[in-house]
């Protein structure tokens, strides 16, 4: 097994279906301030699937609601533009979350649950750090293993190799990916978000995910989407096959000046919120 050339892993992204159009236009519309929620409403309807997943995510228990919602202007209006984002980018993109990866050993699913318990936790982090962007840190956390979509086809059959190298070297699986394929899946993640056209400051969360200390200038956000995937880790969703390898970066924590109570506190906020399965 060589490692992937870059034209063919460029190919590979390329592959990977777009933001669907009216999830692409809904984000067009939170950014400008004249929309209004109706407008959101209008184009979102548009696609009854997603309409279906973005109300059940707004009435999970981590929105706190006390009231159903039960349309969307109605949610754009109660949780605002910033949310509605998080929220649209979230469903459009959990069913290409929820396929199996035989290479990272994530059952059907899994990726998905994992990725949303990691956003729900940077949203919390960035709250206790008073990072003032809880939605695009939710975004960040949400999308760090997306590369893990495309590596997935070339590490079927790399992934003997990968393991011995993880097992015997001790390598971080991150290292291994890298010295088996030339790639790991944090710059392939990048490269995806850069496809949709995401704002380059989510591009840089997502590379660094693993090595927040070598962030060039987001330090925060890369900080919080670093722990905000330990954390889900940690309360065990979606570990796969590189989640007992994780490695938490010191510089994180210092970073977002967290106590080792305050993650404490986190982490048992977490695991209270995603028993609700709504999130999911």
């Amino acid at each position: 097994m060589g490692k992937v050339s870059l034209s063919t892993l460029v190919k590979a992204v390329d592959d990977l279906p777009a933001l669907p159009f009216v999830v692409q236009k809904v984000v067009a519309l939170t950014e400008d301030p004249r929309s209004t929620a109706k407008d959101i409403n209008n184009v979102l309807t548009q696609d009854q699937s997603i309409t279906a997943k973005v109300l059940r995510l707004a009435n999970s228990a981590f929105y706190g609601f006390p009231r159903r919602i039960s349309t969307v202007t109605e949610a754009t209006i109660l949780l605002g533009f910033q949310t509605i984002k998080s929220i649209v980018i979230a469903a459009s993109v959990s069913d290409m979350m929820k396929k199996p990866l035989q290479a990272y050993a994530l059952e059907p699913g899994e990726l998905w649950k994992h990725s949303q318990a990691a956003a729900i936790a940077a949203r919390m982090l960035a709250r206790e750090v008073k990072f003032p962007r809880l939605e695009v840190a939710y975004i960040a956390a949400l999308l760090h293993d997306i590369g893990k979509l495309v590596l997935n086809t070339y590490l079927s059959e790399g992934y003997e190799e990968v393991l011995e190298k993880v097992e015997q070297e001790r390598m971080t699986f991150i290292q291994a990916e890298e010295a088996v394929l030339g790639f790991d899946h944090a710059v392939v993640g990048a490269r995806i978000c850069e496809k949709w056209n995401l704002p380059p400051e989510l591009v840089e969360a997502i590379a660094f995910h693993h090595q927040p200390e070598k962030a060039p200038s987001n330090s925060k956000l890369v900080a919080i989407t670093h722990l905000a995937d330990f954390v889900s880790v940690s309360i065990g969703m979606g570990i796969g096959i590189d989640g007992f390898l994780y490695n938490v970066s010191p510089e994180a924590v210092s970073t977002l000046n967290l106590g080792e109570a305050q993650m404490d506190r986190l982490v048992a906020q977490l695991a209270d919120l995603l028993v609700d399965q709504d999130s999911f």
